[in-house]
């Protein structure tokens, strides 16, 4: 039997989910471009969601009015936040910081979070909702972290390659919506969770400790994972769920 969501985006009510993007520069003409990976967009659009990218530059104001109208958000990967944001030391392995982003992401994170609009936060994404409600960073897990796991893929092999799983908490939702105790996951990332935010609920860790999820008690859908599952939607129906998730919970709040 169908959930009064699935009924609703099998008769065409698709929610609206705002995607932030990134800047980059065109490879043929070096034009600067607001742009995000296909992968995001289309595990949104598999999941019943109609994807909007939002760019960079708006005015708090505009962000906010943009937020107002989408009916849930998606944070994804990228660069470094400025350790500014968190009282960070400013290590010397920081890469692809941009400012602008991190103000844009921050907003979004905050006033996602306190007007209940249903969000997932993706690897960058899971790192900027613990900075914007007051937590602190590892700048780089290889060097800071003793006795860490090796996480940072980027760069070697398929973004669809999984070379360690994590633990994902009795009792929680990511748990529901996954459904296993333990899932494989890619790893693309070299700064990780250091001091938690208050308000952020530890959902999944990976070997060594590192927090992998988070989410929000009494929030309609706020998760945030360090993994790109956005990258294994093909391939484990797991990851495609989390979209799925989200979308519903959106669809829950037209």
């Amino acid at each position: 039997m169908m959930t009064s969501s699935e009924s609703s985006l099998a008769n065409g009510d698709r929610p609206l989910i705002g995607l932030t993007t990134y800047r980059k520069f065109s490879h043929d003409s070096g034009v600067p471009l607001y742009g995000l990976m296909r992968s995001y967009v289309r595990a949104v659009s598999d999941a019943g969601g109609i994807p909007l990218l939002i760019p960079l530059g708006l005015d708090d104001s505009d962000l906010t009015a943009v937020l107002r109208r989408v009916d849930a958000l998606v944070l994804p990967g990228g660069g470094d936040i400025d350790p500014a944001n968190y009282h960070g030391s400013g290590h010397e392995e920081l890469r692809g910081i941009d400012q602008d982003r991190d103000r844009v992401e921050i907003l979004l994170a905050r006033e996602a979070v306190s007007r209940y609009k249903p969000f997932l936060a993706i690897c960058r994404g899971h790192q900027v909702l613990n900075v914007a409600l007051g937590g602190t960073m590892w700048e780089d897990i290889a060097s800071q972290v003793p006795d860490a796991i090796r996480h940072d893929y980027y760069g070697e092999g398929a973004r669809t390659d999984r070379p360690h799983s994590v633990n994902v908490r009795d009792g929680s939702r990511l748990r529901a919506i996954l459904q296993s105790g333990e899932v494989p996951v890619n790893s693309l990332h070299h700064q990780g969770l250091r001091e938690l935010a208050p308000e952020l609920t530890i959902s999944a860790t990976a070997p060594d400790g590192l927090v992998e999820g988070v989410e929000i008690d009494g929030h309609p859908f706020a998760l945030g994972v360090q993994w790109h599952p956005e990258n294994l939607t093909g391939i484990d129906p797991a990851m495609h769920n989390l979209f799925v998730a989200l979308v519903q919970a959106a669809n829950g709040a037209h």
